[in-house]
């Protein structure tokens, strides 16, 4: 059936949170196509339906992909890989970000000066 949740338990964290972006992502866009009719003055109601009903047949699109048997699969697999993954402590991100910070300060200091290096050569040699 239609409304049938494929597999409850398991995903329930990715297929919850991808459903909810998708959800914002479709409120936004139909936020848009009520301001854009908003604009064109063509009536209130037809402004507010069109996005709203828009909105409830893209919500019920996004749970019946959510649910259906491949998606959801992926997105349980997904989730169980997550859960195996080592993550770094808080001091390892922290000490490597700063790493990074350095090293790109570094650069950019030497490709400035190289590059002023060659504006006063060309400059010297075709000036």
């Amino acid at each position: 059936m239609v409304f049938d949740i494929y597999k409850p338990g398991q995903g329930k964290n990715t297929r919850l949170g991808s459903a909810f972006v998708l959800a914002i992502i479709a409120a936004l866009g139909c936020w848009q196509l009520y301001e854009q009719l908003n604009a064109r003055n063509i009536g209130e109601w037809i402004e507010t339906l069109i996005p709203v009903g828009l909105f409830a047949v893209l919500a019920f699109l996004i749970f019946v992909l959510s649910n259906k048997h491949k998606v959801a699969d992926f997105m349980i697999a997904a989730e169980s890989e997550m859960k195996k993954v080592s993550w770094s402590s808080r001091q390892e991100i922290a000490v490597s970000t700063l790493v990074v910070i350095i090293v790109v300060i570094c650069m950019a200091l030497l490709l400035g000066a190289t590059d002023l290096g060659f504006q006063t050569f060309f400059g010297w040699l075709f000036g």
